[in-house]
Order: C-alpha cells, then structure tokens, then sequence
C-alpha cells in the first residue's frame, strides 16, 4: 500500500510487514546504515585504550546495540529507528582517561539507571524545560567542536605512515566525500559512510601499502571473551559528568523519537517517547555491566525512510539480528574493523558536519537567534568548551584530582555554561528583539 503524508510517499506503513525477500533486502540496507558508526566509535575506544584492535569489545558492542534494537522495536518506541553508541558518552569515556575502568563502567550504570527511572517515572517532562533551542544548538555543536582533538589524532597517525602524508590523505578523501554527498541520492547518500569506509580504506591500502594487521587465531564462530566488566566506586565529580552527558543523551534521543515519530503520523507519541526512552536508560545499564559505551537512537532514520520509501519497523528487525549474528564472529568483526585511523577520522568529520548542519537547521526553524544576546549565549559556551577540549594534558594533570572529570570536560563545560547564560544570566530578561 502506498502511504503518503506531508509530501512523503510510502511504500510500506509503520505496521506494515513487507513479503519476507524485500524484508530481508530493507533489512540489509538498514544493517549498511548501522556498522559504520559502532566500528568507527569502537575503533576510537581501542585506540584510546592503547591501540589495535579490540576484537572483544567490538564483539560486546554489537551484541549489545543488537539487542535494544530489537527490544526497541517490539516493546520500545516501535519505530524503524536505528541504534548506535552514544557519541556525547565517547566525549564523557575520552575525558575520564586516567580514572579506571571499573569508575567509568559504573557511571554509565548509574547514568543509565537514572535517565531509565527519570523517564519511567514521567519526570523527565520538567527536564525537558531546560533545554531551549539555543541550548539544544550548543549541545549539537559541542558534541562536534569537543570531539576536534580526537579527530585531528586520528587524521594524522596511523600504520607508520608520516602525519603530513596521513593530514594530505585525509583532508582529499574528506573533499571527495562532500562531493559524494552532493551528487549522490536516495539510498546511496543514506549509507555513504559504510562507501567511505569501503573504498576510504581500500585506497589507503593501495597508496600506501599498510595492510592493519588482525589479531592471531581470530575464530569463525566464538562469543565475547567476557560478559561481566569491572566495577568500581566513581568519584562524585566524575559521576556528575557522566550524569551531564546523560542530560545530553536525553534529549539526542528524544529529538530522534519525535523526529521519526512526526514524520510518520505515528499515535501514542507520548507513550512512545515514554517507553524509548525508558529502555535507552535500561540499555546504558546492561553496556555498563558489558564494558562498553552505551546506546542511543539514532536521528539519521528520517533520511533512511525517505530515500527507500519504507517505512515498516519489522524490516529493522533482520538488521538487528544481524547485528547479534555479527558479535559471535571475531573473524567477521576483525575484518570489517580494519580501518585506517586517516579514515575514521574522516568519517567522523562527515558525520560531524552534519550534524552542525542539523544544529543550524534546527536555530533557523525555532528563530532562536534574534538579538546579540542570543549569539552570547550560543558563542561563549562554544568557545570554553573548545579550549577545554584542547587543554595539553600537562596542564589538566595539574587540574585537583576531585574537579578534574568537570573542568577538563570541554563538553560538560559548555553545557553547564549555557544552562547558566540562558537561564540565569538571561534567565530574567526578554531576549527578544524589540
């Protein structure tokens, strides 16, 4: 049946089942969306923990992401919404090196435990005052501006090749990616990073001829090394960051609810929203428990939807069994992981950009900015959280050990100073032009 609504033309409804070769093909296409941005934010992880690749924990997170997937999709938000790693909770993980694991593996669980009751328990409606669209701008740009630092590590290291040949490399395949973008359409611009990170690391391959060794005796068929992560007591500030970043999650997730949720007329919104975001909280608990980052939906489903035409949450559910298909094969995910750090690095300017782009889009839609002040309370947060960000780690190790998760977290930072700007600094005034 054809669906059309809003000038959007769809081939199966949200309900709809599709015969199963097409279920399985829709399927296929939603799994190419999905890969990329879990390997890339795995890949980050290991490189941060020491380098190589960390077959075990790529394992743990696809097994992970594959699961609330599915939940989502029979008892969640039951929406064709895609699920992926939190990249807000990468900057919370980044700016806690030098605490252990075990801290940074409960505060996910706790983060997680709270965002589950706060949204359970219908509170998370008063929280959602806080966060005006200039605050939801910032949050969008920080999340960009305080990952520079990890990207520009990634654009110039990698497999003994010199920084400048890696810096040239990665600065042409990013060129050609925006070309890409503007000529490709419909399914072939939904799923250009997994093209990037095909052809990105075959011509990385050829150039410079550095093949990422996998590790030894990788097996067809094995489940990850373990199911329990270590746990430990977090420090006050370090925990209050996390809870932070989880604000952040927050409202990532519900934007990508409302986003799909609006595009398909879908009714019970507010049990919906209420549901998904109950089970996101429920996710990030059981990935703290794995060791891994925690999970949150994606808003790139919107474009998905439009360029296929489909509509169907059941044609998500191949994807998502793909996913937990995928975590018990160490030679599959040591294969499909062996990226260039050049090309990760690029990926993630891409997907970046966009979402600056989506930031703008969002300030041009709501009319947010109108007078200097609104620039004031947008501009200043970017700038602190940016040179935070890039602080020299001589001069955050001289930071106090109990403020340090705080004030040497570039994205927390910006955070907390735009809820201040615009709820306490402007908090009184009419910032409307007159």
């Amino acid at each position: 049946m054809i669906y059309i609504r809003d000038a959007m033309y769809f081939k199966y409804g949200l309900e709809d089942k599709p015969p199963r070769t097409e279920t399985l093909i829709f399927g296929v296409q939603w799994l190419a969306v999905t890969i990329p941005t879990i390997i890339i934010i795995g890949n980050i992880l290991a490189a941060v923990n020491g380098g190589g690749i960390n077959i075990s924990y790529l394992q743990s997170l696809l097994l992970m992401v594959g699961a609330v997937m599915l939940v989502q999709l029979l008892y969640g938000h039951k929406l064709p919404l895609v699920v992926g790693p939190a990249a807000v909770l990468l900057i919370a993980v980044l700016a806690s090196q030098g605490q252990t694991s075990g801290a940074i593996n409960t505060s996910i669980i706790i983060g997680g435990a709270v965002l589950g009751v706060v949204a359970g328990s219908g509170l998370f409606t008063y929280l959602k005052r806080l966060f005006t669209p200039r605050v939801i701008m910032v949050i969008l740009l920080l999340i960009a501006f305080t990952l520079s630092p990890t990207i520009l590590n990634l654009i110039t290291t990698g497999s003994g090749i010199s920084s400048s040949n890696n810096l040239i490399f990665a600065i042409t395949l990013t060129l050609l990616v925006f070309l890409s973008h503007r000529v490709l359409r419909g399914l072939w611009k939904s799923t250009l990073p997994l093209w990037i990170m095909i052809l990105g690391s075959l011509s990385y391959y050829a150039l410079f001829g550095v093949l990422t060794p996998l590790p030894p005796d990788l097996h067809i068929l094995a489940l990850p090394g373990g199911f329990a992560s270590s746990l430990a007591v977090p420090e006050l500030t370090m925990l209050v960051a996390f809870l932070i970043c989880f604000l952040a999650l927050a409202i990532n997730d519900l934007g990508s609810i409302q986003a799909v949720g609006s595009l398909l007329g879908a009714d019970e919104m507010e049990n919906r929203v209420k549901r998904g975001i109950t089970l996101t909280g429920v996710g990030n608990v059981l990935a703290g428990l794995l060791g891994v980052i925690g999970p949150v939906n994606y808003s790139m489903s919107p474009g998905v939807i439009a360029a296929t035409g489909n509509a169907s949450r059941y044609t998500l559910i191949p994807a998502s069994v793909g996913l937990l298909l995928l975590a018990c094969s160490p030679l599959a995910v040591g294969f499909i992981s062996s990226i260039p750090s050049p090309v990760v690095g690029t990926i993630l300017i891409y997907v970046m950009t966009a979402q600056m782009a989506a930031a703008f889009l969002l300030a041009l839609e709501k009319q947010a900015f109108q007078t200097l002040d609104h620039g004031l309370v947008v501009g200043l947060p970017i700038i602190i959280g940016t040179v935070v960000a890039f602080l020299p780690a001589a001069v955050t190790s001289q930071l106090p050990l109990v403020i340090r998760p705080l004030l040497g977290n570039g994205f927390v930072m910006g955070v907390l100073t735009v809820l201040f700007l615009e709820h306490v600094v402007f908090g009184g005034r009419d910032l409307r032009p007159h």
